[in-house]
Order: structure tokens, then C-alpha cells, then sequence
């Protein structure tokens, strides 16, 4: 694809807090006291809402933070044809929690349909609300590399060979359906995608790659597999389309999954992936250091995220300037930028910490954007 230089612009990595009204109505319909439609209006309401005071704390680009979704990335998966919802029987393991145990499993070939995928229409409300404004509107979806993380998950893997002879065949079909749904979103009027992806986070963490599961997984060759989806997926897109990439090591109720320095994963994500702008998280001396950003290649952007979302405590300012000026020894200041490191609301359970917290933590942001880059 064409990387179109744009400017960054105030923004935020995608998800925020929901609001008790919307909590509530998620929960009455989970016990069947209201229908879609009922919950479909809390959830409009809450987005409208929300739209607003992004707009009023300045954000250039504006999400519909996630509000419609239980987790930022399965929802998206459920969403495609050939792909079921099925709880594992256990979740993910955290640091200090077990996440729920929804999956996504395969149940056919997987192809993307623009009618029965949600999150078409869900774009198409953010739009409205932008229209008029100076605001644009960002759609941000899970990484094509994520799915793929989730469909060879444990005993998910059986179900491949049921439906594909060869692995290319699913490569293939995961990056069309992709492909397609991101056109999808370009002819609603999307003009910057973000993909989320903590599947780079595997490579990071010592303590998983000493394990046998570990040391396989890092043997395995599946980090220019991961790239080889990513990059299939965004090939051949308008060049007026912005593809930016997230890249966490986890983020469930204020908890993490990894730890470790982007180092492993320099060579092929920094090298290697099309994306315009990485947004990286940087928040704690869990990420390393930043001399992995001289592996940056072209004229690719980073958004530092030196701001936490996990916690309400307000980072210090100047601690926070002087690690820009740190990255920028690997990087020139012109190609990066600040944020937070990660939503704050990644699944609905949410981070700890309170919705005055999280807009005090974009205002520290947006000052020291204003004061670092004028």
C-alpha cells in the first residue's frame, strides 16, 4: 500500500469507560428484561454523548469508544461469517486475573458480508454524529494477526482442518475478509483504521518464551506469519485510507498479559508492517526501553503512549517531556507523538479508575502535545 503522510492529530488509542446507564442496559438485556432495539437507543445516547466531549476536549479524531462491544476485539470476530461465539472454559491468564472465557472458533470458511456484519452500522452512527464537525471519526478493529491468535488458540485449532486443507487457505481468506471490511468501512466514509494488536506480545515476555510453550512459539516462524495476514489484509487500499496499528501487551480491568521490550518483534512489526503510525505502549518500565524505534523504517510515525489508562494518578509532566525527548535520540521528534498506551475500557469491565480521571488524563495529554510539538 501507499503510506499517505497525515498529521497525527489529538487522539486516543480507541476505548473508554462505560456509563453506569449503558453497564445497566447491557445487563437488562443479558437478562431479557429489554430487546435489541431498547438497548440499541441506551447505546446511541451514551455514544452521542460521548462523541461530544471528545469534540469539546479537543480530539481531533473521535471514536464511538467501544460502546457497543464486550471486548475489543472478539465482537469484531463474531461478526464474520465462519466464525462462532463459544465460551473455552477458561479465559485468558493476566497477571493477577483470568479474563472471561468467550472465544472465537471456527465454523465454516470465513468471508466478510457488509449487511450482516455489525459494526458496518456502528460506523455509519459515529459518522453521523461527526458530519458537520471538525472532528473525524475513527474506527478501530482488532488486527487481522489477532484473529488468527484466537482461531489456533488450544483446542480452537482442531476445528481448522475441518474447513481448510491448507493453512494458505485460511491465510487467504482472513486477509480477503478483512480486506473487504475495510473497503466496507472506506465506502461509509472511514478515512483512519486503527488495528489492535497484542499478538507482538508473546515475543516480549521472558518469562513465557523460557517456557516449552514458549520457546516453540518463538521457533515457530509465526511472527512473519502474523505480518504476512497484517499486510495481506491492507495491500492495495486508496491512498487516501490511513491504516495505523496498536500495540499493547494487554490491558483487561487495569491488568497486563506481558512484559518486556519491543526488541523481539523490531526487525519484522517496526521493519516490515505497512501501517502509517504505531502506537505503542510506554507506560512502565514493563515495555523497555526505546532504542527498539531506530528499527522505525520510512518515514512510519510513532505515538508514544507515556500516559497511563490503568490508574487515575496523573503522570508527571515534565517526566513524561523528558522521556519524549529520550525516544526522540531513535527517532526524530517530528515523527512522534504522545497518547495514552492504551483504551480505558479494553473490555466492559473497564480500567480503575473514575470517567473524570480518564478526560483528565486526554487533557494532560492534549497540553503537553501542545507544548512539546506547538
Amino acid at each position: 500500500m501507499t503510506i499517505t503522510k497525515q498529521k497525527i492529530g489529538f487522539q486516543h488509542v480507541g476505548s473508554f469507560l462505560r456509563p453506569a446507564v449503558l453497564k445497566q442496559a447491557r445487563q437488562d438485556f443479558t437478562d431479557k428484561k429489554i430487546d435489541q432495539t431498547a438497548l440499541t437507543t441506551v447505546e446511541n445516547e451514551a455514544i452521542r454523548d460521548l462523541v461530544n466531549k471528545e469534540i469539546d476536549a479537543g480530539l481531533d479524531y473521535v471514536t464511538d469508544g467501544e460502546f457497543r462491544r464486550s471486548y475489543w476485539h472478539l465482537d469484531f470476530f463474531w461478526g464474520f461469517e465462519g466464525i462462532d461465539h463459544i465460551h473455552y472454559g477458561e479465559g485468558y491468564n493476566f497477571a493477577h486475573e483470568e479474563t472471561r472465557d468467550d472465544t472465537a472458533i471456527l465454523s465454516g470458511k470465513i468471508k466478510f458480508n457488509a449487511q450482516s456484519h455489525p459494526f458496518i452500522q456502528h460506523f455509519k452512527f459515529l459518522k453521523s454524529l461527526t458530519d458537520g464537525t471538525e472532528a473525524e471519526p475513527k474506527q478501530t478493529i482488532p488486527a487481522p494477526a489477532q484473529l488468527y491468535i484466537e482461531l489456533v488458540r488450544g483446542t480452537n485449532a482442531d476445528k481448522i482442518k475441518e474447513f481448510y486443507d491448507t493453512d494458505e487457505e485460511l491465510f487467504e481468506d482472513i486477509e480477503t475478509a478483512y480486506h473487504d471490511a475495510i473497503l466496507a468501512f472506506y465506502d461509509e466514509g472511514a478515512r483512519v483504521i486503527q488495528l489492535d494488536d497484542c499478538s507482538w506480545g508473546l515475543f516480549l515476555d521472558d518469562k513465557f518464551l523460557a517456557t516449552p510453550d514458549g520457546k516453540a512459539y518463538a521457533e515457530s516462524g509465526i511472527q512473519d506469519i502474523l505480518l504476512k495476514l497484517n499486510n495481506g489484509a491492507i495491500k492495495d487500499l486508496p491512498d487516501d485510507l490511513t491504516i495505523n496499528t496498536h500495540v499493547c501487551r494487554g490491558n483487561y480491568h487495569s491488568d497486563f498479559a506481558f512484559a518486556g521490550g519491543y526488541g523481539p518483534v523490531a526487525d519484522t512489526l517496526f521493519a516490515h508492517e505497512n501501517v502509517s503510525t504505531y502506537f505503542l505502549e510506554y507506560d512502565s518500565s514493563r515495555a523497555g526501553n526505546f532504542e527498539p524505534l531506530a528499527k522505525v523504517s520510512g518515514d512510519k510515525n510513532v505515538v508514544l503512549g507515556l500516559i497511563t489508562s490503568k490508574d487515575g494518578k496523573l503522570e508527571d509532566r515534565q517526566v513524561i517531556i523528558d522521556r519524549i525527548k529520550e525516544a526522540s535520540q531513535y527517532l526524530p521528534l517530528d515523527r512522534l507523538w504522545l497518547s495514552t498506551q492504551c483504551g480505558f475500557a479494553s473490555t466492559e469491565e473497564g480500567n480503575t479508575l473514575s470517567e473524570n480521571q480518564e478526560w483528565d488524563k486526554l487533557k494532560l495529554v492534549k497540553s503537553i502535545i501542545d507544548e512539546v510539538w506547538g
